[in-house]
């Protein structure tokens, strides 16, 4: 079984948080470094700790990820204007807690994907 991480705490309201979003399937709240004028998290309620572990299983809990970011981006105004939805996957590309997360970002010109 992996290990709990700060989200686990922050799902069931154990530490604060700025939660926008939270249903049976996933929980969203505000970045505490936010990145750009919209940044909020959008994380699965279950603990899969990295892309490599999702299974089938996982299906119907990561879909959802999706149509709270879109319901999230249009609340805060940047769906017409455009956002950006990543996920990182181990160490090489930057994730560092290991309980899949969504981030969503936007609300200005976010620039090339990735640095040169």
């Amino acid at each position: 079984m992996a290990e709990e991480t700060i989200f686990s705490k922050i799902i069931r309201r154990e530490i604060p948080s700025d939660i926008i979003y939270q249903d049976d399937l996933v929980t969203a709240f505000r970045d505490i470094s936010p990145q750009a004028p919209t940044h909020v998290l959008i994380i699965p309620n279950v603990l899969i700790p990295t892309v490599n572990d999702v299974t089938a299983d996982h299906e119907l809990a990561l879909g959802r990820l999706f149509t709270v970011a879109a319901k999230i981006a249009k609340e805060e105004g940047i769906a017409e204007d455009g956002y950006r939805l990543i996920m990182n996957c181990n160490h090489h590309s930057g994730q560092e807690v290991f309980h899949i997360h969504m981030h969503l970002v936007g609300g200005r010109p976010l620039g090339p994907l990735l640095a040169k």
